[in-house]
């Protein structure tokens, strides 16, 4: 089993509970894991064969900025489900990062981890 690794991809987009971050927007950082069987691209050495973590970003930022989630686990949610959606995924997971959070103290940024597997039957 193989893995793709997307780490720090930057989406500026408009989630949040509070109405000034729907409004304004941010910019949100995504950290992906996707499990895939590569056997045969590594085989055939054709990008048909796998996952294109090309694709995968540009349909990271079109799910991101398509609509407005309230919670970042939402978000993580539905990028988990398209992830897994695709052919020769087995597992992903994402994890979605709000570096510009609005809080009462100073972090780095906090964020949320969300794994989804492929349904099977």
């Amino acid at each position: 089993m193989e893995r793709i690794l997307i780490r720090d991809l930057k989406v500026f987009a408009h989630h949040g509970v509070l109405t000034e971050e729907r409004e304004k927007g941010q910019d949100f950082l995504f950290d992906v894991e996707i499990e895939i069987d590569s056997k045969a691209a590594t085989e055939s050495d054709d990008i048909s064969e796998t996952v294109d973590y090309a694709e995968v970003v540009e349909s990271i930022s079109r799910i991101a900025t398509a609509e407005r989630c309230n919670l970042i686990e939402t978000l993580a949610s539905k990028i988990a489900e398209y992830l897994v959606s695709l052919p020769g995924a087995r597992k992903a997971t994402v994890t979605v990062k709000k570096p510009e959070a609005p809080l009462p103290v100073s972090v780095g940024w906090v964020g949320v981890s969300v794994s989804r597997e492929r349904r099977t039957g």
